[in-house]
């Protein structure tokens, strides 16, 4: 029986992503994490400090994907809305959440948990919080929606806090080739094995390395032996048209592996 896929949506929140002048360094961790776990990551979408543009995009998002998660505008100052668009997204009071005061106020020395500062315990009533190991001031939940501070490190704990509520369905497997030949010469044969294995992506990336043209070409999905049968395609496909092929370590295709390993056997007894 296949596993369900499990599928998730990223938002991130921030005019400043936006602007380019802050690089998005998110993305690429909690995607390799949600992989890890068997959760797909299905979307991702860069909105502003806009409350109508968070509300009107979480509505959206949340009941098509079984995890939405988001990262930035949880802070201390005026344009961090984030806590504020979640709650009228689900229709629910914004407030002091006691416990996540109740950790701010043991973190910070007394007189110095100001008006700004005590925005970071303000949650939509009924969330659960997210532990933030690195400077205490926790995230939340809503229901599918988990929200999270922009800066990585800060982000990346309160994912590893929030990890164990989550759950995945089969991991994605990949394997990745690169073939000395340009993306023109296998289009035709690589879209053939596309359309043998369904249950495959299949994805082609050219590149020009100091004016040598080839491609890296990576094959995903949840079923390894449909994985291996696809890799095995492809590598003959790479040996037809006459090219060369490099795998990435452990990604030969087993039938390659084996027959190498018989062609050096033989060669050994030969010798």
């Amino acid at each position: 029986m296949t596993a369900p896929t499990i599928t998730a949506c990223l938002l991130i929140i921030g005019n400043e992503i936006l602007s380019g002048r802050t690089q998005d360094k998110n993305l690429a961790y909690i995607g390799e994490e949600l992989n890890s776990i068997g959760i797909r990551m299905m979307e991702v979408r860069v909105v502003p400090d806009d409350e109508a543009v968070i509300v009107s995009t979480l509505n959206e998002v949340r009941p098509r994907f079984d995890y939405v998660f988001t990262t930035g505008g949880i802070g201390p100052t005026h344009d961090d809305i984030t806590a504020d668009c979640v709650a009228k997204a689900f229709g629910v009071p914004l407030i002091v959440n006691p416990e996540a005061r109740a950790i701010l106020e043991a973190h910070y020395e007394p007189g110095q948990l100001n008006e700004a500062r005590l925005r970071m315990a303000r949650t939509p009533e009924g969330a659960t919080l997210i532990e933030n190991p690195v400077s205490q001031a926790p995230g939340f939940q809503m229901e599918n929606v988990f929200v999270m501070a922009g800066i990585p490190a800060i982000m990346q704990a309160m994912f590893q806090s929030l990890r164990h509520r989550l759950a995945g369905g089969a991991p994605l497997q990949s394997k990745t080739v690169t073939i000395g030949l340009g993306e023109g010469t296998i289009a035709a044969s690589l879209g053939e094995i596309q359309t043998r294995f369904p249950a495959v992506e299949i994805g082609s990336y050219p590149f020009n390395r100091q004016g040598n043209f080839g491609v890296r070409v990576v094959l995903r999905s949840t079923d390894e032996a449909v994985l291996e049968e696809a890799a095995g395609a492809v590598d003959k496909m790479i040996a037809a048209l006459g090219g060369d092929g490099d795998w990435e370590p452990g990604d030969r295709p087993l039938q390659k592996e084996q027959d190498s390993k018989g062609a050096a056997t033989g060669e050994r007894a030969a010798g």
